[in-house]
C-alpha cells in the first residue's frame, strides 16, 4: 500500500543519523562495507527463550518524534534507535531499514553510492513525500552488504537495552518506480530479522497489510501499523501476529473505529500526526 499514513516526524532530527560529522551521535554507524557481522552468518530462527515478544494489549506509547516520561500506566514504548529506552517498559527501535535518511544521504553517497537505488539515467529514485533515498536491495549482493550496515544499527538497539526493532519502509518497492519487487523487500526484511533475532531482539512489521501473512511466515514477530482503523486494516495485523499489533491513529474517527472493534485486544494510541513531546503545544495523545 502506498506509504500515506506514516507520521510526519517518524525521520525526527532527534535520531541525528548523520553518518559522517555527526557519526559520535549514532550507535551502529558504519564506514566501510567490511564492517560488522554478517547476516548470513547469523541464526535463522528466534533462540527458544532468547527473544521477549510483546504481549497482546499492552498499554502503548508511540515516542519516535522525541522521547518524554511515559503516561501512567503504559506498557511498551517505541523510540528512535538514537534515544535510550524507558526502564522498566517494553522498548521498540525504531529503524529506517529500507531507505536512507534525508540528514544521511551524503553520507551514503560518500561511502556506499551503489548501494543507492538509481533510476536509468543515474539519478537517485526518492520517496518523494519525505526525501528519502531508496536503498538498493535489488540483488543478493547487495541485500548482503546492506544487512551488515542496518544489521550494525539493530546490534545498537540490542546493546542500548531495547527488546525489539520496527523496521520502518517494508514497502519501499511501491516507490521504487518499478526497480524493485515484494520479493526483494521480504527477502531484505528476512536478513533483518535474522539478525534481531541473533542480537536477543524481537522484529516488527512496519504498515505493509498486504504483506502481514507473509512477513509473519519469514521471521517478523509483531506489528507496528499506522492508521488500521483508518483505513479498514486491522484485522490482517490481527490475523497475521496474533493480536500482538502496535496500532497508531491520527484522527478520532480512526480511533474510535479501531477501539471499537480492536480496542480490547491491540495495544491502540491515538497520537498528534508530528509526535511530539509532551510538552509541546501540538502534543496530542489518546487511548481506547
Amino acid at each position: 500500500m502506498a506509504d500515506r499514513n506514516r507520521s510526519a516526524l517518524h525521520r525526527t532530527l532527534t535520531a541525528v543519523t548523520l553518518c559522517g560529522a555527526l557519526v559520535v551521535a549514532v550507535s551502529g554507524c558504519s564506514t566501510s562495507e567490511g564492517e560488522g557481522t554478517a547476516a548470513t552468518d547469523r541464526s535463522s530462527a528466534a533462540p527458544p527463550g532468547k527473544v521477549a515478544l510483546p504481549k497482546p494489549g499492552m498499554a502503548f506509547d508511540y515516542q519516535i518524534g522525541g522521547a518524554y516520561p511515559p503516561p501512567s500506566g503504559v506498557r511498551a514504548v517505541s523510540r528512535d534507535r538514537a534515544a535510550k529506552p524507558a526502564p522498566g517498559l517494553y522498548n521498540i527501535c525504531y529503524v529506517n531499514a529500507f531507505q536512507a535518511q534525508p540528514d544521511a544521504t551524503d553520507w551514503w553517497q560518500a561511502h556506499h553510492p551503489d548501494l543507492l537505488l538509481r533510476d536509468s539515467g543515474g539519478a537517485l529514485v526518492v520517496d518523494k513525500d519525505w526525501g528519502e533515498a531508496l536503498l538498493d536491495i535489488s540483488t543478493d549482493a547487495k541485500r548482503e552488504r546492506l544487512a551488515r550496515i542496518v544489521g550494525e544499527w539493530i546490534d545498537g538497539c540490542a546493546a542500548a537495552g531495547f527488546q525489539a526493532v520496527e523496521a520502518d519502509n517494508l514497502d519501499s518497492h511501491e516507490r521504487s518506480k518499478e526497480l524493485l519487487t515484494v520479493a526483494d523487500d521480504l527477502a531484505f526484511g528476512k536478513l533483518l530479522a535474522d539478525r534481531a533475532h541473533a542480537s536477543g531482539l524481537a522484529m516488527g512489521q512496519k504498515n505493509a497489510a498486504d504483506l502481514a501473512r507473509k512477513g509473519r511466515s519469514l521471521g517478523f514477530d509483531f506489528a507496528v501499523a499506522e492508521e488500521c482503523g483508518e483505513y479498514d486494516e486491522c484485522d490482517a495485523y490481527a490475523h497475521a501476529y496474533d493480536n500482538r499489533v502496535f496500532v497508531i491513529e491520527y484522527t478520532a474517527d480512526g480511533l474510535a473505529t479501531v477501539c471499537t472493534s480492536w480496542g480490547k485486544e491491540l495495544s491502540v494510541v491515538l497520537r498528534d500526526r508530528n509526535v511530539v513531546p509532551a510538552g509541546d503545544g501540538a502534543y496530542r495523545r489518546r487511548t481506547c
